[in-house]
């Protein structure tokens, strides 16, 4: 339906120059929210920069708000204008509201918006998968056959030439193993700065997830999977570890704080937990990529069969270690 009302009074703005005038507005709030995002907000970004991973992940998490900024400025350039301009008055009569003029296909327009949204993605596409393989997957879980490692790693945790902490995940708390110095199994994570460390993450019982957060490093902590991960610690701290997958009644709980300490206090803190726990040692299984559940308690390396008779080997966790 057209009417007089419809149609653009003498003195009124045309669609052409409604969409300058958006195009314009849209352009200016875009280049200062990209600015203000990458430059401004961007080095302050979760996770921060206390690994590799950390790092990357913050850098990509400053593009993709970047890229995000004109989306978000052009629908609220676009909302602001309408509000603005073509918001019909409470006080107008209701048989006086009229549509505005018909819109049709634009072929320009058209192409232009899939040209340019189909670039996107492609473009962001080909950016994540080039920093998850120039990054050894940049501290997600790859599963237990990662596609993206960096060098010494090796599928035998006995060979490989990355510092092997294993992460066990179990209701309601986080045990790691260190296969390199004698299965030794502590309740804290302790790694030493700048030097590459491979997660290999599993759990006992349901469904976990390690997140060490300002590492950089998340993986799903799943029954009968050896989910790995990679990341180097560049600065000495403490590292917030927690679960960031529902696990029962207590998965809150589920929190620990770890350590990134120098090489040689990790060597001393090494020496000093293999003489503490040497006496224990023997009673935890072997040391395997997934543990199962003994019939009469305990867990045992699925490799081999479970001890018949004897003392039963401790469950893989810190239950008898303070």
């Amino acid at each position: 339906m057209t009417t007089d009302a419809a149609r653009p009074a003498p003195g009124d703005r045309t669609d052409r120059q409604h969409m300058m005038r958006i195009g314009i507005m849209w352009l200016v709030a875009s280049v200062i929210g990209m600015v203000l995002v990458y430059f401004v907000w961007g080095p302050h970004m979760p996770p921060g920069t206390d690994s590799n991973a950390a790092k990357i992940q913050q850098f990509d998490n400053r593009v993709l708000g970047t890229v995000a900024v004109p989306v978000m400025a052009f629908v609220w350039v676009y909302t602001a204008y309408a509000l603005t301009h073509w918001r019909v008055k409470s006080s107008t009569p209701v048989d006086e509201i009229v549509d505005g003029p018909a819109l049709k296909g634009h072929r320009g327009f058209q192409a232009a918006w899939l040209g340019i949204t189909s670039l996107t993605v492609i473009s962001l596409f080909i950016f994540g998968t080039v920093e998850l393989d120039t990054n050894a997957g940049a501290g997600t879980g790859s599963g237990q056959v990662p596609i993206f490692t960096p060098t010494g790693y090796n599928v035998d945790a006995a060979k490989s030439k990355l510092l092997v902490v294993q992460v066990i995940g179990q209701q309601w708390r986080w045990t790691f193993r260190y296969p390199q110095y004698g299965g030794l199994e502590t309740a804290q994570m302790v790694v030493p700065a700048g030097q590459e460390v491979q997660y290999s993450v599993t759990s006992l019982d349901v469904i976990h997830s390690f997140w060490a957060v300002n590492l950089g490093v998340k993986a799903d902590a799943n029954p009968g999977v050896d989910n790995v991960a990679f990341a180097t610690a560049d600065k000495i701290g403490s590292v917030n570890i927690r679960c960031d997958e529902l696990c029962g009644l207590w998965h809150g709980a589920m929190v620990t704080t770890g350590k990134v300490v120098s090489p040689a206090d990790f060597k001393t803190w090494v020496t000093n937990a293999q003489a503490t726990y040497q006496q224990l040692i023997p009673f935890l299984p072997p040391y395997a990529d997934i543990y199962l559940p003994q019939v009469d308690g305990g867990y045992y390396d699925p490799g081999q069969d479970p001890l018949p008779s004897g003392p039963p080997p401790g469950p893989a966790s810190p239950s008898a270690i303070p």
